[in-house]
This record gives C-alpha cells, structure tokens and sequence, in this order.
C-alpha cells in the first residue's frame, strides 16, 4: 500500500467517529465561505458629485427609482387629452323646440282664419284682422324664454304664411337642425355650425320671408354639444397613470462607467442603491453562510443515513470532498481570471469535470447532486465581483453541462471513452451557450461568437484531459478499480496470465470462454463487463498449484481422483478457490479480482463428490461438501459464477442443441436460485432472465451444428471417382 493509500486509510478511520465526520462539513463550508466572501461583501465605492467616476459601478440589487417614478407618471398624465362628450339630447331638445314653433303657428292660424265649412258655429269663430293680434296670439302659446330669442319678423312671417308653406318649412328646418346638430359641435364651431345650417335651408322652395324665418330659426336653434368631461378625464388620466412600470434600477446595471461625470441623477441613483451608505451590514454574510449551511446540511444527511456499507460511506465522503474542494478552486481561478481580462472567460470553466469524476468513482445520484452544488455556487463566485448579483445563466450552464456527462458516461463502455465523451459535451456546450446568447437577443460580433464557441469547446476538452488525468491519482490514492486498470491486467502478457496458460493450458482456454459469456451477459444487463472480463481471466488462478486435479487440463484419460478419498477430492477442489485469492492478494491485485476468485463458487455444493462419500458413509454432512464462500456480493461475481458452470455443463455436453443449452442454462440459473447463492447480490429476476437469454446466444455461435464431413478413406474414394 502506498503513501496515498495509507494517509487516506487513516483519514477513513477517523471518519468513523461522528465529530470528525461533522468537522470534515464544517472544513467544507468554511472553505466555500471563503471562496465566496468577496462575491458577497458590500462594496463601498467613492465617489463625489461633480466629479469623474473612479471606477465602473454596477448595481448590487435591483431597486426602484420612485423620483423617475413620479416624474414619468406626471409627463403621462400630461399627455392625455381632455375628454369631451357629446350631449346627443340637445338635437333631440331643439328638434323638439322648432317643432312646436311651427305647430304653434298653424294652430294660431286655424283660429283666426274664417271657417267656411262651418257656419253653424258663428260663435266659436274669430276672425283676426290684424296680424298684430295673431303674433300676440302665437308668443302667448310660447315661453317667455322662447319669445325673447326669436325675432318679431319671424313672427310676422309665421303668421301671414299658410298652413302648406309652414309644413314644409318645419320639416326643411327639423331636417337641417338635427342634421348639424347630430354631429359634434363645441364652443368654437358653433357659428361654422350655423353657418352650415343656413347653406342647407338655401335650398327651401317656399317665399323669401317664410325662409328667412326658417333660417333664422334654425340658427337660434344651433348650440354647443359637445362639452368638457371632468370626470371621464379624470379616468383616463388615472388609468395611464396606472399603465406606467415603475422604473427600477436593475441588478448588475451599470449606474456610471469609469471617467463619467457624477451628476445630480447619477449621485441619486448611487444613494437608491446603497452605494453611499455609510453603514455596514451583515446581511449578505449571513444569508451565505445559511446558504452554504443548507446545502451541506443535506448533504451529511444523505451520506450518514443513506450510504449503508461503511467502508464505502467514508471512501464517497473523502472523494466527494477532494472534487469538491478542486472544483470549486478550479472555478474561483477561472472567475477571478475572467474579472481581469474583463471577459467572458467563465464559459471555459471545465464544469462537467466533477460529474464525470463522481458519475466513474462513485455514482449517478451523488454526480448530479455535486453538479447541482457547483451549479448554484457558481451563480455567486461568477457575478463578477458584484455583490449581491447572481449570475444564474453560468449556473445553468454549468448544471447542464455537468448532466449531459453524466448521461453520455452512463452510455455502454463510455466509461474507458472519456476524451470521446468530452468532444460530444464540447459541441453540446457550444449549442448551449449559444441559446442563451440567443435567448437573451444579445449582439455580438463574429470574433466574439467564435471566442464564446472556442470557450465551450475548451470546457468540454479540458473536462474530459482533466478528468482522465486525475482518475489514477483517485483510483491509487483509494484502491479503485478503472478500466485503465482492467485494460493493463487483461494483457496476455501478464505474469500470471502467462502463468495459467503454460501450467494449466485447458483452464486458461475455459477461463477465456468464460469471459466471452461473461462480458457479454454483464454489457446486457448494464454492469461493467470489462470487469467481468479481467476476473473471468483469474477466476481460476488457484488451479495452477494443482493443474491436474482439474478435467481440463487432464490430457490423458486417467483421473488421478479416481484413485482419492472423496473427502481429499472435495479438499484439492474447494482449495482453488482459496489459493486463488491468496496469489491474487500477494500479487497486489485489485480486490473486485480478488473477490471474484474467491466468490464466484459461492457456497455451492460439490455434488459429484458428495455423492461419493455419502455412498460410502451415509452419516456424510452437504455442509462438508459446500464451498466456504463467501457468496457473490456483485452482480459481475454472480454472472461469472453462472458462465463458469454453464461453460463446464455445456462443453461436455456430446451434442448440444439450442433447445438442450436452454434447458441445461435455466436449470443451472434456477437451482442457484434455490440454493440461494444470490442472496448476498442485488442482481433482480428480469437481470437473471437477460443473462440467460445472453448465455443462450453466446453457447449457440460457439457450439453451432457443423457440416459433417465424410470419412477420410471415403473422401478419397470419391476424389478417384
């Protein structure tokens, strides 16, 4: 064990006490407290009225300007135009008023004028004979009001006309007052309107002093109709007020660029954002830090009641805290890089490193909640120093960023194919960026487009370089397994490949037919065949202390068993699997390894040679005869076990067919069921009918039927003929 091992070893055993636990959190908070402190901490500017800005100041919090406020809803108010409305009852009324005039008259008429059709009413009659009388006749059937507004020549033609010219001139004189009337008349176009009557009258067909009574009428008749509506002004303007936004000042708005003069409006939007206020607060530090609590409150919560096997609870904390910590420093780095070039530098940030890190070393759930994390830090450490500003697209960014790795790693053997990975989350984040350029309809130009798709390209490269150049240090520094790893031991090369292959050629031939079953059963059921392909390549290490002792490394026909005690059979059989692991562990091998040479046995029960012993000694103990274990613990262990007595069964089968390979598989499947070899394994009944179904078709292009070829001496026979 190396120094890396070893220091992380003792880490893990102080971890097993709760309070270092907690300590290891509260190291974590503080460490991302201090990171963050400056995005946070107020700024206090200096600055004076009248005199150029020192600096650039952007606005830490959005706020409303009331002093614009007002001012914008006063310039509104004055904008909306006086209401006026339309009394449509003042035609009706003078309509009405000319109306009862002419009636008037030709009522007086009727009874001054001699009746000839009725002289037995010599009585009721009176005969008018001045038209002095008749005028005195007809004002006293109209209102004083009336009489003082209309001329005494228009009396006098009222009543010298007959009773026909007076109908038409009521109807001529009604037809053109509501007429003008109708339409909207105010104080100034009142004598346009009269006017306007008065051309329409010109056309009347009666005598001239009938007419110009008409018209004088109709003039008297023509008034103002249209009049100033306080109240309805009053709405309009209350609703345009109401219409207006209040204008803000927005968070991360500049107020004054650098050099610009600092006038009054200026100084007053400063004073609203809080820029001149002497006073400190402690706000800002406090809402971190309760942020910063939250977030590694939930985490302690998940790894102290969710992670259930210790040894692997503490291995997740110390490597999720080691890619926390780099990350985030990773990510300050970046942020105070970009705030000094004064450039979107922060689209380079390689964010997808830590999900790919934790999706390989530990899980999917604890990836994406790291990426989550470092997405929600990221909107604070890349505000751009402005505090109180939450840069949320480079939160997003990064979140997305971190969820598209996790899902292309969770892709079949993606896992040995990280650059790969990285230059499709490189064209992923371009596109990205590029919709939230677009979302935001910012304009940018050709050089700056191509600076930001240059940005996303280096953050998915350099996600996937960093990942794959920190992945030994984690694996060595924690005894984890790679594919880099598994990659080295499957070379043919190895000692002990070599090994198996000289003193035990017929194992080393099953353990690769193993391992073809194997790899394949594993990819289909989503477990790492690769890994299953390396143990199949040592499952059976143990057999080279005792090669012989095996069927298939026995060239002749003589079984040196034959001549044993079952219980001595049963001890060289059974001990493969403990030496096994014994080589493995002296050769430093990976424990997943180790595991699978010990375990893919299980405690399964030697059957042929308890058999054996049971005939001889009916007092013979199963338990005697059983592997000592343990069982299988993961779901490749389980697999291997199943390839391996599938591999044996079927290879001394004389004539295997589909159908008998189908039976002998589900058979040997079923009865580990029953003797519960997986009940140490999380491996489910639809992963145990998918390896079958995998087995299955692996046996059948290996053991397909074959073209059977005539006999040699046969053969010739048929060449002479």
């Amino acid at each position: 064990m190396n120094r890396i091992q070893k220091f992380f070893t003792q880490i893990k055993g102080l971890l097993v006490h709760r309070f270092f636990q907690v300590l290891l959190f509260i190291i974590l908070g503080l460490f991302a407290y201090g990171l963050m402190f400056s995005n946070v901490k107020p700024e206090r500017v200096q600055v004076e009225l009248f005199k150029p800005a020192e600096q650039t100041i952007r606005s830490t919090k959005t706020v409303e300007d009331t002093y614009k406020t007002e001012q914008e809803k006063e310039e509104i108010s004055k904008q909306v135009a006086d209401v006026y409305s339309l009394k449509k009852e003042y035609a009706k009324n003078k309509v009405d008023l000319i109306s009862s005039i002419f009636d008037s008259a030709i009522e007086v008429n009727k009874e001054t004028d001699p009746d000839e059709d009725h002289e037995e009413d010599e009585d009721k009659k009176e005969t008018v004979k001045t038209d002095a009388q008749k005028v005195s006749i007809l004002k006293e059937k109209l209102t004083d009001e009336v009489n003082k507004n209309i001329e005494e020549s228009v009396f006098l033609a009222l009543v010298q006309a007959d009773e026909d010219e007076l109908k038409i001139a009521k109807d001529s004189t009604i037809t053109a007052v509501n007429n003008v009337m109708s339409s909207r008349i105010a104080a100034s176009d009142v004598e346009n309107a009269k006017k306007k009557v008065v051309e329409e009258l010109g056309y009347m067909s009666i005598s001239g002093d009938m007419k110009k009574a008409s018209t004088s009428l109709a003039r008297t008749a023509i008034i103002q109709n249209v009049f100033f509506d306080k109240d309805k002004t009053e709405e309009q303007r209350r609703k345009a007020v109401e219409s207006v936004e209040p204008i803000r000042i927005l968070q991360g708005q500049i107020i004054v660029e650098e050099n610009q003069l600092v006038d009054r409006d200026v100084y007053r939007q400063l004073e609203l954002a809080g820029f001149l206020n002497t006073e400190s607060t402690i706000y800002p530090y406090i809402g971190l830090l309760l942020f910063i609590f939250l977030t590694f409150a939930a985490f302690y919560y998940y790894f102290y009641y969710s992670v259930s096997k210790k040894d692997n609870k503490y291995n997740q904390l110390l490597i999720f805290s080691l890619v926390f910590i780099l990350s985030m420093a990773t990510m300050k780095t970046v942020s105070i890089l970009a705030d000094l070039k004064n450039s979107n530098l922060e689209y380079i940030f390689p964010g997808a490193m830590a999900a790919m890190l934790i999706k390989i070393l530990l899980n999917d759930r604890l990836a994406v909640a790291m990426i989550i994390l470092l997405g929600s830090y990221g909107t604070i450490i890349f505000n751009g120093d402005t505090p109180g500003n939450l840069d949320f697209s480079m939160g997003l960014y990064i979140i997305f960023g971190g969820l598209v790795a996790i899902i292309i790693l969770s892709r079949p053997n993606f896992k040995s194919k990280v650059l790969v990975a990285g230059l499709l989350l490189s064209l992923i984040n371009m596109a990205f960026v590029f919709s939230l350029i677009f979302i935001m309809d910012s304009h940018y130009t050709r050089m700056e487009y191509l600076y930001y798709a240059s940005a996303a390209i280096g953050s998915g490269v350099g996600s996937a370089v960093l990942t794959m150049g920190l992945l030994p240090f984690f694996e060595a520094g924690f005894g984890i397994l790679s594919s880099i790893k598994l990659i080295e031991l499957a070379n043919p090369n190895h000692p002990l490949l070599r090994k198996i292959l000289i003193e035990a050629p017929g194992t080393y031939h099953h353990s690769v037919m193993v391992a073809n079953l194997a790899e394949s059963a594993c990819e289909a059921i989503g477990s790492n065949g690769l890994l299953a392909r390396v143990g199949s390549y040592y499952h059976d290490i143990g057999k080279t202390k005792r090669p012989h002792f095996f069927i298939e490394n026995q060239m002749s026909e003589v079984n040196p068993h034959d001549r044993l005690q079952p219980e001595t059979s049963r001890d060289i059989i059974i001990a493969h699997a403990v030496d096994g692991g014994e080589m493995l562990r002296s050769h430093k091998f990976p424990k997943e390894i180790v595991d699978i040479a010990e375990q893919h046995h299980g405690t399964t029960l030697l059957k042929f040679f308890y058999h054996k012993a049971k005939k001889q000694d009916e007092s013979t103990l199963e338990a005697a005869y059983r592997y000592p274990g343990p069982m299988a613990i993961m779901k490749e262990v389980a697999v291997i076990g199943i390839a391996d007595s599938v591999e044996a069964a079927v290879r001394s089968m004389k004539h295997p067919t589909p159908e008998k390979i189908e039976e002998l598989v589900s058979f040997i499947i079923q009865d580990r069921i029953s003797d519960g070899q997986f009940d140490e394994c999380d491996i489910t009944m639809r992963e145990l009918s998918i390896v079958k179904h995998s087995l299955c078709e692996s046996l059948n292009g290996i053991f397909h039927s074959r073209i059977e070829y005539p006999e040699p001496d046969k053969l010739g026979q048929k060449v002479k003929e």
